[in-house]
Order: C-alpha cells, then sequence, then structure tokens
C-alpha cells in the first residue's frame, strides 16, 4: 500500500503498480516454457514470500500463476498478490480454497490443512513454468484427483483413511474410482513419472518439484529447506530469511542473469535475448527433448486450460501484455 484516503465515504487504496502475472508471460511466449536458470530466480523470489508468510502463521490458499505478478516489465523481480482467500494457520473459514489446477490433494480430499498446501502450489506451478502448461490439468475435482494419481501414484490407506470424501474418489477397498474426461480419456495410476511428464535433464530441477508434490503434507519440503535445496542454490551459499528482515525483494537485472548451465536457450519469440527466452530444444548431455506445442498431449492440456481460464477473472489486458514484451525487448536492447 503506497496510499489510503476516503472519497464519499468509501475507504480507497492506492497500490503500487505492477506488470501482467506468470500465466500471461507463459501466454506470451507461446506456451513454450522457461529456462531453468529464469524459473530460479522465480522460485527462489517465491520461497522468501512463502517462508515470510510461515513466520506469520499465514496461508496463501490461492497460489498459481495469475497471482505472482512482475514487478517491472524489464526485469525478473515478481510479487505474490491477492490474500483474499489467505488465513492464518489457526483460524481457518474456508474448506473450498485454491484453484483446481493448483489444489493440494488433502483439500480436494476435504481433509485438514495448513501452509504445505502452499508448496503443493508452488510445484504446480514451476512445472507450468518449464513445459508452459499445467501438470494437473483435471476438468474437476475427480479427474484432477485421477491427473495426481497418473503421476504420484495411489496413495497410501492411511492417507486416503482421513479423507472426509473418500467415497467420493475410492471404493471401499481403497482402490481410485477411475473417470473419464470430456475428450474420453482414462488415466491409469502410476503410469507416468514426474521426471517423465517435464521431460527435464535437471536433477535437481525435478527432485525439487518431487518434494514439493508429496501426497503427505507433513512430508512435503518446507520453505526453510526449499532456500536450501541444490536447485535454488545453484551452487551459492542460500538466502536465510529472518524475522527482521525486510518483505521487500530485491530485483534482479536482465543483464545480471546467469547462463543456465544445463541448457542452450534457442531464439526467444522476441529478437533480443531476454528472460522470455524459451526452454531449448535439445538439451546439453542428453537425447531427451521437451515437449513441442503441436504434440497431440499438449494441445488438448492447453484446451483444457484455456477454456478453465476463460471463465476466471484476468487481471490485466493482452495489451498491456504485448507492452511488457516490448520493455523486455527495449531494455535488453540497450
Amino acid at each position: 500500500m503506497t496510499e489510503h484516503f476516503y472519497f464519499r465515504n468509501h475507504l480507497c487504496i492506492a497500490m503500487e503498480l505492477l506488470s501482467i502475472n506468470l500465466y500471461e508471460l507463459i501466454k506470451a511466449n507461446g506456451f513454450v516454457g522457461f529456462t531453468t536458470a529464469l524459473i530460479r530466480r522465480f522460485t527462489s523470489q517465491m520461497l522468501m514470500s512463502l517462508s515470510l508468510m510461515r513466520h506469520h502463521r499465514i496461508v496463501h490458499c490461492d497460489l498459481k500463476p495469475e497471482n505472482v505478478l512482475l514487478r517491472h516489465p524489464a526485469k525478473s523481480g515478481i510479487k505474490v498478490i491477492d490474500f483474499g482467500s489467505s488465513c492464518f494457520e489457526t483460524e481457518k473459514i474456508y474448506t473450498y480454497i485454491q484453484s483446481r489446477f493448483y489444489r493440494s490433494p488433502e483439500v480436494i480430499l476435504g481433509m485438514n490443512y495448513h501452509m504445505a498446501i502452499d508448496m503443493w502450489s508452488l510445484g504446480c506451478i514451476l512445472a507450468e513454468l518449464y513445459t508452459g502448461f499445467p501438470i494437473f490439468p483435471g476438468e474437476n475435482e475427480q479427474e484432477q484427483l485421477s491427473c495426481i494419481m497418473e503421476v504420484l501414484g495411489v496413495p497410501d490407506k492411511d492417507f486416503i483413511n482421513k479423507s472426509s470424501r473418500k467415497k467420493l474418489f475410492f471404493d471401499p477397498g481403497g482402490a481410485p474410482r477411475l473417470v473419464v474426461n470430456s475428450k474420453g480419456r482414462r488415466r491409469r495410476p502410476g503410469s507416468k513419472t514426474l521426471a517423465q511428464v517435464l521431460r527435464c535433464s535437471d536433477d535437481d530441477f525435478v527432485d525439487f518439484i518431487s518434494k514439493c508434490l508429496v501426497w503427505d503434507p507433513e512430508r512435503r519440503i518446507k520453505p526453510a529447506s526449499a532456500l536450501r535445496h541444490p536447485f535454488v542454490t545453484g551452487g551459492r551459499r542460500p538466502k536465510v530469511l529472518t524475522s527482521t528482515s525486510k518483505s521487500t525483494l530485491s530485483t534482479p537485472s536482465l543483464s545480471g542473469r546467469r547462463k543456465d548451465t544445463t541448457e542452450t536457450p534457442k531464439k526467444s519469440l522476441i529478437s533480443a535475448p531476454t528472460p522470455l527466452t524459451a526452454r531449448s530444444s535439445r538439451t546439453v548431455g542428453s537425447n531427451v527433448a521437451p515437449p513441442t506445442p503441436s504434440s497431440s498431449s499438449h494441445a488438448s492440456t492447453l484446451g483444457t486450460s484455456r477454456s478453465y481460464r476463460a471463465s476466471q477473472p484476468q487481471s490485466l489486458s493482452s495489451y498491456h501484455s504485448s507492452r511488457t514484451l516490448n520493455g523486455y525487448a527495449t531494455a535488453t536492447a540497450k
């Protein structure tokens, strides 16, 4: 908040002007995804925010690409916004929380939740930043859980028995009730691995996401530990957030971007090299290529994602997205 005042008995609050959100950034880049170098920058900043929230026992409850905004169109600094659904961990108000693609399994299953749900959402966001599309694009809650089980397998019975909605998702023996989506597809539990879905040769990146996407929230990685993970530190000394630290994060410039040691970026959608650089079509030291936008599965997922997001309020226009892209090009051309 920069200023507040009353106008005709209405409280008016002036906030700082931020740029586009991460979903608009993904969209502007053609749903191709970004290098792990840029994702690392975003990750460390989101973790600093989550660490600060954890210190104050706050659960965001709606972490998603649309709620992470660039601070400036020519820099990679970000801010987490929209605390309209957030709550203190000891004063929960809602049970129906989180946007579906980023909803944790404990929320879907009607279990008790705490700050670990935000780490689940973070893992989903990072996967989307890399691939260009949601990792769990369920059409409804039943298929959402099927998407999760397709990659993580079926949770153990002790976890299932804690659910107040288990009859909706599992039969009496604990076997999942398989659902068919609108495209006639039935997802089979455990038929994919996280590495297969991401198709990424950066083992630290895959390992980091795997520690976020854990069925049991008690075993899910916490922000403080995540800040020390090799993917986040990149070989550097990890950042430490203390109770006296300022909440304002640093905003690294484009010129200071580290070269990704595991990937060779290909040409961006815009002429000048920018943090919008798409992931390479070939990864150094690996024959694994990332998924292409032309694949049928990618097209199907994008269709589901666009349909779902079309019904959601958008924070900024596509015109603003274009202006931001031009801002990146101008900044790097100087």
